[in-house]
């Protein structure tokens, strides 16, 4: 069906070393990579008549091992399918493969003038498929949403190879049931994401960023409550790196400059986008000087090129030390409750595993917290720290995941964030929609 090049062996796949260590090695018995729709349905319904169960396989760069393999499984790679087939800039759309890669859809937007919202540090590996299966959140969320916030239409194949094509172009489209939503975070388990049509957005013309420091969670909150009233609607960014993550990134521990001197208990990096630079930038300097004559920051740097944004952002995206070497968790709060939190939390695991490090960072704006611990080695270990986290979100009824997904490693806490009869309308889905269980098998829901 595909021919021989395009059905690989697993052993070659495993022999090159992945782009992200997530942990997912490709455990397949086969990677096959369709170019087309078709090939796509095909192939899908060969595997559903035999019973095969299959993976698919993106950029895997997720931390929820979502795509997972086993040796009885057939990985699917989208690759293939990465091509652009239209950029409507009078629209405002981009209609592409599955396969494309973030950073393309983003350089593509560019190409004319306009701006692809959806931003994450895996930009150069996750594709658009995997953004749209997962949901992906990223550092603009507060300003332009989630993923599908970003996603007007899409086509979808399920097991049994139907192809259901919801290629919607509008804004505005309330004709019947909006059925791209079954497949937009639900991680592959109902069907997978071929194409799709994406929203793209006028280019901002300003763009302004600060670090500031703050000596307490409080001083944090006031701070943005002071960004939200004076940036309003070009506030696209609010992230919050505690000093145990602000340490451990900057020199000398780590590899980026410090730009303010480490000890303070926040580092809030605030940015805003705007349409006039003239008033955006006076509004910004304004917030920024307002918020410096206060008492809630202590200390603070303003960007004034973009070599200088980048330095401040290379800050928060430093987290290739997490992916290699720690437990990763995202949860979500409300942004009241997250100081305490992270407190309780970092008392609680300190209390039994004096030598683990716990680190607290993320995009505070939209009540996104991640929190990577290093140091436990053993299962047991392990498995103590995996039960705080979640443990301690009880009392705040927090979400066990903000935007990484459920994958295998969330699956046994679901019920902590979803009812009994919420997760039993999911399995009632699945079964309707890939009833011999062949997608993704085991992810989510089980």
């Amino acid at each position: 069906m595909l021919g021989d090049a395009h059905v690989v062996p697993g052993e070659q796949i495993r022999a090159v070393p992945p782009a992200w260590e997530t942990h997912q090695p490709c455990h397949a018995r086969y990677l096959v990579a369709p170019a087309t729709t078709a090939e796509v349905a095909g192939v899908l319904a060969a595997c559903n008549a035999a019973g095969q169960s299959i993976v698919p396989y993106g950029g895997v760069t997720n931390l929820v091992q979502g795509c997972a393999t086993r040796p009885e499984d057939i990985a699917l790679s989208l690759a293939r399918m990465n091509g652009i087939e239209e950029l409507d800039a009078t629209a405002q759309t981009l209609t592409a493969g599955a396969g494309l890669t973030l950073r393309e859809a983003q350089a593509a937007a560019d190409s004319a003038d306009l701006l692809y919202p959806v931003d994450i540090g895996a930009r150069d590996n996750c594709t658009l498929g995997g953004n749209i299966a997962t949901n992906a959140g990223g550092t603009r969320v507060i300003r332009y949403g989630m993923t599908r916030d970003s996603i007007l239409g899409l086509e979808a194949v399920l097991a049994d190879g139907t192809v259901l094509s919801s290629m919607n172009r509008y804004i505005k489209n309330n004709s019947g049931f909006d059925l791209k939503q079954l497949f937009i975070g639900t991680e592959g388990v109902l069907g997978i994401v071929t194409r799709a049509v994406v929203r793209l957005r006028a280019k901002p013309r300003s763009h302004n960023v600060a670090l500031l420091a703050c000596d307490s969670y409080d001083d944090v909150l006031a701070v943005l409550g002071v960004a939200r009233s004076t940036l309003d609607n070009s506030l696209c960014g609010f992230e919050v790196m505690w000093d145990s993550f602000y340490r451990k990134v900057t020199q000398p521990s780590g590899r980026q400059p410090a730009l303010l001197p480490a000890g303070h208990e926040c580092y809030v990096l605030v940015e805003a986008m705007g349409s006039d630079p003239a008033t955006d930038d006076a509004a910004f300097a304004s917030a920024l000087e307002k918020l410096l004559e206060s008492d809630n920051v202590v200390d603070g740097v303003l960007a004034k090129s973009e070599q200088e944004r980048a330095a401040i952002w290379a800050i928060r995206h430093d987290v290739e030390w997490i992916v290699t070497g720690a437990q990763n968790f995202d949860v979500s709060l409300r942004v009241n409750d997250i100081g305490k939190y992270v407190e309780q939390l970092e008392q609680g695991i300190l209390a039994k595993l004096d030598t683990a490090h716990v680190a607290a960072f993320g995009h505070l704006g939209d009540n996104n917290l991640h929190v990577s611990v290093l140091n436990a080695k053993s299962a047991a270990q392990r498995a103590f720290v995996e039960q705080q986290v979640y443990e301690q979100l009880r009392p705040f009824a927090g979400a066990i995941s903000a935007e990484h997904g459920i994958g295998l490693e969330k699956r046994a806490w679901l019920p902590l964030s979803r009812t009994a009869a919420e997760i039993q309308s999911m399995r009632q889905l699945k079964t309707l929609l890939d009833p011999r269980n062949i997608l993704n098998p085991g992810k989510v829901i089980g």
